[in-house]
């Protein structure tokens, strides 16, 4: 447990501090991107209930918005740069976020309590005033007015008693909300799911190469025009930021999982609605380590240790897919390739995840490239 849990900071905000004017144009220079060359090993059967298979094999990886990484305003960030090649082995993945009803089953066949919901001591924050030593978690909260958007403790709060069974506080509950991602998630919280589950969290690589659905150098899990035909493919906000979400796309803020279009991997969701935890500690400068040690990178897990320049003393995991706050004022993440983060004891009301499953080891080992062409193999 952290600070975070005290006092709200940016900490885990970053993960939709940034957008792009231009967000609804092509992110990425078609010539920085190879066609990807998916595994032809026939999927393992049976699939395990609610999961699809991922054929993995080789693609291009990151996002290139305008020249600019993954943002241009109002914080620019280049951790989706450069373009590299990266490899990952077959793996099954869940179809969707997971919801509400499966987060209980889990719940209450281990007794396990969540992180938002265990009550700071003393003993782990001494400086602490006691009338801060209260469990609660992160929301938004929208303004009732236009606000310059450099400031972002104006529309996020810590609220006491928030937790996953009361996403926006105790007010509020998940009647009804059975089929709605399991949110207010920190990461051990989704890691300890998985484990019950026989399942892992699944590397960023490998949730980028999901997302992409088989397709290379497209702006979105989809393709590159932001709504084609006039379709609303993601939940996304409209409107005014952070005011009001207009929720043209059919929900002003989270939606039930699967109500938008699947990509071409069956995948529901993988970008809007809610952000998602992957495994790997988070790095700016991660890809350009891949980059410089050359060849394709297989099967990487991420960096050793994490490092925020922003916040250096906190432990952060790689955040993916955007969620239902992200729009092209502010945050533009729902651009497939692109980057979040998030303090690993720090849950919100936007931040869920999904699990993968990986095929039997025996099948790896008679997949796997030569390791003299594996130099990020771990």
């Amino acid at each position: 447990m952290k600070t975070s849990h005290l006092v709200l900071t940016g900490l885990i905000l970053t993960t939709c501090l940034a957008g792009s004017a231009h967000s609804q144009q092509a992110n990425e220079t078609s010539s920085q991107f190879v066609a990807t060359i998916s595994n032809s090993t026939a999927a393992p059967k049976p699939a395990p209930e609610g999961m699809v298979w991922i054929p993995g094999g080789e693609f291009s990886m990151g996002a290139s918005v305008n020249g600019h990484g993954s943002c241009e305003m109002p914080m620019a960030s280049n951790d989706t740069e450069p373009i590299h090649r990266v490899r990952v082995d077959g793996f099954f993945m869940d179809e969707t976020a997971v919801t509400n009803d499966q987060f209980e089953k889990f719940v209450k066949a281990t007794g396990y309590v969540t992180i938002a919901e265990r009550t700071p001591t003393k003993e782990e924050f001494p400086t602490a005033p006691q009338e801060n030593l209260v469990a609660g978690s992160v929301v938004f909260a929208p303004t009732d007015h236009e606000v310059p958007l450099n400031d972002h403790f104006q529309w996020w709060t810590y609220v006491k008693g928030a937790n996953w069974r009361h996403p926006q506080g105790p007010e509020s509950d998940l009647n009804g909300k059975e089929k709605y991602p399991a949110v207010q998630i920190a990461y051990p919280d989704a890691e300890a799911y998985a484990k019950w589950a026989g399942k892992r969290l699944p590397t960023e690589a490998e949730f980028e190469f999901a997302a992409r659905g088989g397709l290379a150098g497209k702006t979105y899990t989809w393709g590159d025009e932001f709504r084609p035909g006039g379709k609303w493919m993601a939940n996304t906000w409209q409107g005014k930021f952070p005011v009001k979400d207009a929720g043209e796309d059919g929900y002003a803020g989270i939606a039930p999982v699967a109500e938008f279009p699947a990509n071409g991997y069956g995948l529901y969701d993988m970008a809007g609605n809610v952000w998602e935890w992957c495994s790997d500690w988070y790095r700016p400068d991660y890809y350009e380590q891949l980059a410089k040690a050359g060849g394709i990178a297989i099967n990487p897990r991420g960096p050793d240790s994490p490092f925020d320049p922003s916040e250096p003393n906190e432990k952060k995991r790689v955040h993916r897919g955007g969620s239902f706050l992200c729009n092209d004022q502010y945050c533009s993440r729902y651009i497939v390739g692109t980057r979040g983060k998030g303090e690993v004891n720090t849950g919100t009301n936007h931040l869920g995840f999904r699990c993968v499953k990986h095929k039997a080891p025996k099948e790896i080992a008679s997949n796997a490239v030569n390791p003299a062409h594996s130099p990020h193999e771990k």
